[in-house]
């Protein structure tokens, strides 16, 4: 069944479906006729002579330029024409499809005036896998991603290239192997198309999805490297956690004790050592504080996922048409800079239980670097090396970029949010701590085979037992490259987590 759009109610498990899995999309019959009744109002304004912001206006700097009614269709196409100054390497392909869904889920809310033909080729071309070539550079995150979503008008027009079928082809190209008619824009459908936050939301939207799994993956690696470092469980307590009252915290803990429930190696508590370290013991308070982090910005995604974000915005009912700002991104800008924060300490956490795990003066007795031939091989001693730099880098990523801001447009849009950057550099960092976790993955079950791979709960056990399926214990010193890419891959289609909860049962 098509997932149904009106601009009011999707959800981000749906925007996944749509960008990762193809599903197909439909506007309601509601929102279709407040679609039309929008547009009406719209061409009646037009046949008034109205003087209406992007409609009979020129843009930013030019707002004050009138344009005559039998030029509006040039002013649209020179708008997009102009605005395609976005640079760099494509976008991914998931992106695209998440943007196109954003702004045509925004588009049938029936407050931007675009005529539902217009829609509904942006709405095909979705459908039949017509994705525009958008490099993902460019944009400042107010007035709308501007330059990157011309990208994909530039494919409705004819102009540009997109994929279609995994070739990359002219646009025009691409429309008729598909059946789609390129169009014409007709007024206000230009800006309609392009003021928006949909390129910032559909990055950021991604990154978000794969932290929350992400945060699954975290506790499941630090439950193996407790099995692993004979870790004690009393610091996971529920009453611990309840007269903190953190809901992210409380989740945090009550998956480590589903986790390592049945466990011989990890103990509630430990006659040769009082308590853990840090990377062990707080676990609960520090992916809990990320737990909270993401759910801040899956609440304020959701919203802005169903969000009218152009100028101007029509209500035909109010016979208003208001120009405001509802395209800055500073929304998102925040959120997606708390998710960097929140990814990074998955990362920064899992790379100090990893070092206690190879270094011999804390890893509770095991070979130092996770090697039985230490000196003629160094085992983990290097992986540690590429779980610290990446470490390091998430923390230049992670400096806020909706703190920066830079006038455009001679100084019309003087403050910007730079959100797009930041859900760019989000997708890096989470990219970054997928690989680090996965680090801690391939060194945990290094220590547990080191152990004699007894005694471990059901949960780590069929961990451990999918990890050996295609990664075999490290006896002598092998390029670890291939190695690693296996568990990135693991963490990335999110195998690791669904092995764990086929045995133990759905985690927070």
């Amino acid at each position: 069944m098509a997932i149904m759009i009106n601009g009011r109610d999707l959800t981000v498990e749906e925007v996944i479906r749509v960008c990762r899995q193809g599903e197909q999309v439909e506007i309601t019959e509601e929102a279709q006729k407040a679609v039309k009744k929008a547009r009406d109002y719209v061409d009646k304004k037009l046949e008034e002579g109205a003087v209406i912001y992007g409609l009979t206006t020129g843009f930013g700097k030019f707002s004050d330029t009138f344009v005559p009614h039998d030029e509006t269709a040039d002013l649209q196409r020179n708008l997009i024409i102009s605005h395609t100054c976005a640079m760099g390497e494509p976008l991914p392909t998931k992106v695209v499809r998440a943007a196109m869904l954003l702004r045509c889920n925004a588009l049938s809310r029936g407050n931007s005036g675009i005529r539902p033909s217009t829609l509904n080729t942006l709405l095909a071309m979705l459908n039949k896998g017509v994705h525009p070539q958008i490099p993902e550079k460019g944009s400042l995150g107010a007035s709308g991603d501007l330059a990157p979503l011309s990208h994909i008008v530039l494919t409705m027009i004819g102009e540009g290239e997109a994929e279609y079928k995994g070739k990359v082809m002219p646009s025009k190209e691409a429309m008729a192997a598909a059946g789609i008619p390129v169009i014409q824009l007709a007024a206000k459908e230009g800006l309609a198309l392009i003021n928006g936050t949909q390129i910032m939301t559909a990055i950021g939207i991604n990154a978000l999805y794969d932290t929350m799994n992400l945060a699954k993956v975290a506790d499941i690696a630090t439950s193996m490297t407790a099995e692993a470092l004979n870790g004690i469980k009393n610091a996971y307590d529920h009453k611990i956690q309840d007269v903190r009252g953190h809901q992210g915290q409380k989740d945090a803990a009550a998956n480590l004790r589903q986790l390592l429930e049945g466990s011989d190696n990890a103990h509630e508590t430990n006659p040769n050592k009082v308590q853990d370290p840090y990377s062990l013991r707080c676990v609960p308070q520090v992916h809990g504080a990320s737990r909270d982090a993401i759910q801040y910005v899956y609440d304020a995604v959701s919203r802005e996922i169903n969000a009218v974000t152009d100028n101007p915005i029509i209500f035909p009912d109010e016979d208003q048409v208001i120009s405001g700002g509802n395209f800055h991104g500073q929304p998102m800008a925040l959120a997606f800079d708390f998710l960097k924060m929140a990814a990074s300490e998955f990362a920064n956490i899992s790379e100090r239980r990893s070092e206690r795990l190879i270094n011999p003066q804390l890893s509770e007795g095991l070979e130092p670097f996770l090697t039985k031939h230490g000196g003629v091989c160094s085992g983990f001693m290097i992986a540690q090396y590429a779980a610290a730099s990446m470490v390091s880098e998430n923390k230049i990523y992670a400096h806020p970029a909706c703190v920066d801001s830079i006038p455009s447009s001679g100084n019309q849009e003087d403050h910007v949010s730079m959100g797009t950057t930041a859900a760019r550099t989000a997708a890096m960092i989470v990219d970054n701590a997928q690989k680090v976790l996965g680090i801690e993955l391939f060194a945990a079950s290094q220590g547990i085979w080191l152990r004699g791979e007894k005694g471990l709960a059901p949960a780590t056990q069929a961990a451990y037992d999918f990890i050996r399926k295609s990664v075999a214990p490290v006896d002598e010193d092998i390029v670890m490259h291939y190695e690693l890419k296996k568990f990135d891959e693991m963490i990335k289609s999110n195998q690791i987590v669904e092995v764990v909860e086929a045995v133990a049962g759905s985690l927070k």
